[in-house]
């Protein structure tokens, strides 16, 4: 009897263990499928770009662009920011968006908006999308990128 009844106690404490959920490191896994979204500087020649996004993708939810000596950014995305002083700038043909490959729905925006300089000076950019509005932050190290951003597109020389 117990020849048979061990095995078969062992058999399902081994099913059992094997349905139950793992929790040793859910975060590990999680985070290696959801990548986190932040803001990225980069540069296409003199032109800089400020990304919220994925790094190093195509998953973006807002781009400014500028070159050195511009009053204004161009923006570009999904989202855009929640200020009054947003300029739709598409005149003529529509333009297709880097982002979606779609047609852009190019904006312009004062490189004082306070929208811009809430972002670099307290980490927090309010949006609005087909989701309706929500922030965009960003820590210490990414405000410093976005000061430095605009002091670039600010200033007269590359």
């Amino acid at each position: 009897m117990f020849k048979v009844l061990i095995p078969a106690a062992a058999v399902i404490a081994l099913v059992a263990f094997a349905a139950k959920p793992q929790a040793t490191e859910p975060s590990a896994h999680m985070s290696a499928e959801t990548p986190a979204m932040a803001w990225h500087l980069s540069h296409e020649g003199a032109m800089a770009k400020l990304a919220y996004g994925v790094a190093n993708s195509d998953q973006l939810a807002l781009m400014v662009t500028c070159s050195p000596g511009d009053r204004t950014a161009v923006v570009y995305g999904d989202v855009q920011p929640d200020t009054p002083r947003l300029i739709n700038a598409s005149h003529g043909p529509s333009l297709i968006d880097p982002l979606t490959g779609g047609d852009a729905t190019e904006s312009r925006l004062s490189l004082q908006d306070a929208s811009l300089k809430g972002l670099a000076d307290r980490g927090v950019m309010r949006v609005q999308g087909d989701a309706g509005q929500f922030d965009l932050t960003a820590d210490r190290a990414e405000r410093r990128m976005i000061a430095d951003f605009l002091a670039y597109c600010g200033s007269s020389r590359a």
